[in-house]
């Protein structure tokens, strides 16, 4: 049975399907890539590089130049996540009938299971040369633990939904997320640019690991029973509406705290206030929440626009906060 699903997991597009135009395949890639959540690893690589200015009190040439490698390297990282999130949810069957996951682009038969195969082929050793590029530039004795980072964080993009791993099947989809866009980018990139590694950079790491991990949490509400009936286990599910209601109330008042804790400590300016200015996308989210109470969650799909501006804004208030 497993060789019958594989073959038709596989298998191309119907011939008696309209040929895509360049343009059609441009957009429909583009799609895969899922620019909207770009913005999750821009700003942890953002705040490394506003960490080396608060250090040095200013930015050189070559880490202006390090900063647009990480960029490019997070961004692999993150695209090879999303097209391993699309293929892999196909095979397995979470992504089909009802359910709102990932980009679609296979089940509108945009792009092949096939070709999602070659581009993760090629992704991979594509990012781990920009790593190496990266981490080539530190000193030796720094250079294992780059290395440990940069393959656990690859690894976790292909296994978030991969098998045998599939950690994001079993509610430990937010913990990876913390640890690899909070720790790795934030500690890490800040490694790179300094040349060395600066114990700041993990407190600055917990308030942004935890917000792009509300930003999945959330993402995981609206699907929270189809992906039950899917037997994708996540937090949201695990919990039950109520209980995932209650935590996403909880979750954005803790980076809002942690964010304040960092100006009281020093590690931030009074700009990490401005963070508050996302309360109003906030309780908006919490208020199509209610609304929804225990009926039909999945229209909250719809309004995932509202953390990801809470994260912008909070984000944009801690690089501004560090720098200055």
């Amino acid at each position: 049975m497993a060789r019958h699903l594989l073959r038709a997991a596989w298998a191309p597009r119907p011939s008696d399907a309209p040929p895509l135009s360049a343009g059609q395949k441009c957009r429909a890639w583009w799609q895969a890539c899922r620019p909207p959540f770009f913005i999750t690893a821009a700003i942890p690589v953002t705040l490394a590089l506003a960490l080396a200015f608060r250090v040095q009190g200013h930015v050189t040439p070559g880490q202006w130049g390090v900063w647009l490698l990480l960029l490019l390297g997070c961004f692999l990282g993150l695209t090879i996540a999303n097209f391993a999130n699309d293929l892999f949810d196909h095979i397995l069957g979470v992504d089909e009938g009802e359910n709102i996951g990932g980009s679609r682009v296979i089940q509108a038969g945009l792009i092949s299971p096939r070709q999602l195969s070659v581009a993760l082929l090629l992704l991979i050793p594509a990012t781990l040369v920009v790593g190496a590029a990266l981490i080539f530039s530190l000193p030796p004795a720094l250079r294992p633990c780059l290395w440990a980072a940069t393959l656990f964080a690859v690894a976790s993009a292909v296994f978030y939904v991969a098998p045998p791993i599939r950690y994001g099947h079993r509610a430990l989809g937010e913990l990876f997320v913390c640890l690899n866009m909070g720790l790795i980018m934030v500690t890490a990139g800040a490694t790179l640019l300094l040349g060395r590694f600066d114990l700041r950079s993990l407190a600055l790491a917990l308030p942004v690991g935890l917000m792009v991990a509300g930003v999945l949490y959330y993402q995981s509400l609206p699907e929270i029973e189809t992906d039950l009936a899917a037997g994708k286990h996540t937090l949201a599910n695990k919990l039950g509406k109520d209980k995932a209601a209650l935590v996403f109330k909880l979750w954005w008042p803790a980076v809002w705290l942690l964010l304040i804790n960092l100006w009281a400590c020093g590690l931030a300016g009074w700009p990490v206030f401005l963070g508050l200015s996302g309360l109003p996308f906030y309780l908006t989210a919490c208020r199509r929440i209610n609304a929804a109470g225990r009926g039909d969650w999945l229209p909250l799909d719809a309004h995932g626009h509202l953390v990801r501006k809470t994260y912008l804004i909070c984000g944009a208030a801690l690089i501004l906060g560090v720098a200055f």
